[in-house]
């Protein structure tokens, strides 16, 4: 009987089983191999999914906290700016309010030093002045007191703007630290 196999077409027989096991084995050996795989291979995306998680989250975490840092900075910079606005407008209404004190004041210093001895009684009028002289009194400038006091007021105005500009120029908006 172990004749009749031994002729070439149960060698071949033999030969195919014999291949198809080898190809079984080597399969089962390559899926175990390949589950092994798979295991690391999914292990390795749950990690790296935990530490996309994680990089959201601190990315999220970190923009917060710009936005409040920004918000602080911004209230900061906001309440500098409101303190300039007021010192600068105080200042500015003193000063108008000084020299318009000043003007008045010598606006009534010329009428009693012309007519110092009558306290009462109501002042002689002056002379007129010639036809070839100015036709109003020049004060310290040169100007007329009504224009004087109006220049004046400019040049506060304008010396109040250049040192808020300054002033608002020196607010620091964006902090280093």
């Amino acid at each position: 009987m172990i004749l009749r196999l031994l002729n070439w077409q149960g060698i071949a027989g033999l030969a195919a089983t014999l291949g198809i096991g080898l190809l079984l084995i080597a399969q089962k050996i390559e899926t175990a191999r390949w589950k092994k795989q798979s295991a690391s291979f999914d292990q390795l995306y749950r990690e790296q999914q935990s530490a996309l998680a994680t990089t959201v989250a601190n990315a999220r975490a970190a923009a917060d906290q710009a936005r409040a840092a920004d918000h602080a900075n911004a209230e900061r910079v906001t309440a500098e700016q409101r303190t300039i606005n007021e010192r600068t407008a105080n200042d500015f209404e003193a000063r108008l309010a000084a020299a318009r004190s000043d003007a008045q004041r010598l606006r009534l210093e010329p009428q009693t030093a012309a007519d110092p001895g009558t306290r009462g009684n109501a002042p002689v009028p002056s002379i007129p002045a010639s036809s070839d002289g100015p036709a109003e009194g020049a004060g310290q400038n040169g100007l007329p007191s009504s224009d004087a006091l109006t220049a004046t007021e400019q040049a506060i105005q304008l010396d109040q703007l250049i040192k808020w500009v300054r002033a608002q120029g020196a607010v620091d908006s964006n902090p280093s630290h």
